[in-house]
């Protein structure tokens, strides 16, 4: 049996986050990651050019710690403003006017959803739609791209406690090799799912298929939805944290990126929404960084719907929206070059988590220790920054600061002692 002193379980940017903090502590550090890959969810498809998979954007870029990390790194940092946060927001098919009366329908939707804090009770965020507004629909798929979720299933207190400083970078390089390039010097133990964490003794027990890990404390850094559903066990059960998972479920978000011959008629850093009238509709980003690619965004039950029809159904439901758009020429013109399902995938089984109407406590719940033994960290265990790969690196400093300063008075009490 392997020993060591802190096991981190997964390397997604909470894992690599904490991990790098104990290193930094000169703690004795194990990283078990069940893929063949650091980086989780934060994902970059090599190539051509690095096409982010998982998260793109620098959220809250002015405050996100992963932006020095990056120019540490020697990665480059890229400001162009996206384009749904420009003051016209750059939107091919979206008249002016029709433009600006959604922008101020939206506003007015999220502030009326920031009222919830005022007052003790929660609500389904679609309880603060505009009845019969005809945005309600648009703002039910922007919904979906910021919780992965239905709003009639989002909390609006979760909503309206998401803090968002309105500044979003890009790393050239991509989201997904910075956190992998952060991984570089951890002991790192790659496709070694970890099935069971057995916490009835002074020392864990960790269950993995290249074998079991003795280890004083363990740091989980795993998505909400593979708690929930048990894929990692603990021995005793911890009814409280599946309860606390269950009320935090992995929305979904889904990409998908195609090359476009001939892009020059596109113009770069462009939105457009396959339709303004529905609530399930895919959005496209043209031209992220003048490159000759389209990258398609879809959520909530869209994107499990197309999941379940198999691949090729994403590339034809975007080909279908955009041919309608651009002319019918633009089907000869596109070729797709990856998707995601993310919502398949055993390591994630979604996107990134929301909380239920009344839920909104399960991200304390989830992120609290269990006997001096346990630390949890993730997106999901965080109250303002949840669903953000800055949201989970801020949980895994907290953990690993936890399980440093219990380290820490260990030793010292030993010291005493003798």
């Amino acid at each position: 049996m392997h020993e060591t002193d802190v096991v981190v379980i997964g390397a997604g940017a909470a894992g690599v986050a904490a991990a790098r903090r104990l290193l930094a502590a000169q703690i004795p550090t194990l990283v078990l990651e069940a893929r063949s890959r650091a980086g989780g969810r934060a994902w970059t498809m090599p190539g051509e050019f690095p096409l982010d998979l998982g998260c793109g954007w620098l959220h809250s870029a002015d405050e996100n710690e992963w932006a020095p990390i990056a120019r540490t790194l020697g990665l480059t940092v890229d400001r162009t403003p996206p384009p749904w946060g420009t003051p016209r927001r750059r939107t091919l098919g979206f008249p002016d006017r029709e433009l600006a009366d959604f922008r101020a329908a939206s506003e007015s939707f999220f502030a009326r959803v920031d009222t919830v804090l005022e007052g003790p009770a929660d609500r389904p965020a679609a309880d603060f739609l505009e009845p019969g507004s005809p945005w309600n629909p648009l703002l039910n798929a922007i919904g979906n791209y910021i919780s992965g979720g239905e709003l009639a299933d989002v909390s609006a207190r979760d909503l309206a406690s998401y803090r968002d400083t309105g500044v979003n970078w890009r790393v050239a390089q991509g989201y997904g090799a910075l956190v992998e390039a952060y991984a570089g010097p951890l002991d790192l133990r790659l496709d070694c799912p970890v099935t069971l964490i057995d916490h009835s003794g002074p020392r864990l027990r960790i269950v993995t298929p290249q074998g079991e890990i003795a280890a004083r404390a363990a740091i989980v850094a795993v998505p909400a939805s593979v708690i929930a559903r048990e894929a990692l066990r603990f021995h005793p059960a911890l009814p409280d944290k599946l309860e606390a998972a269950a009320g935090l479920p992995l929305g979904l978000a889904d990409k998908l990126f195609l090359r476009v011959d001939d892009p020059d008629d596109l113009p770069p850093e462009t939105r457009l929404f396959g339709a303004l009238d529905e609530p399930h509709t895919g959005s496209y980003h043209l031209r992220p960084f003048g490159r000759p690619v389209i990258e398609c965004y879809f959520g909530g039950d869209l994107a499990w719907a197309l999941e379940r029809e198999g691949a090729g159904a994403f590339a034809a439901y975007a080909i279908d929206q955009l041919a309608f758009h651009l002319g019918d020429d633009m089907r000869s013109r596109l070729r797709p070059i990856a998707a995601t399902a993310w919502g398949n995938d055993p390591f994630a089984l979604g996107s990134y988590s929301y909380a239920r109407p009344g839920q909104f406590p399960m991200r304390a719940a989830l992120a609290a220790a269990i006997d001096e033994q346990l630390f949890f960290a993730g997106e999901a265990c965080s109250d303002n920054d949840y669903s953000t790969a800055h949201g989970a690196y801020r949980t895994g400093i907290r953990a690993a600061d936890a399980v440093t300063r219990l380290l820490q008075a260990e030793s010292q009490g030993q010291r005493r002692m003798s």
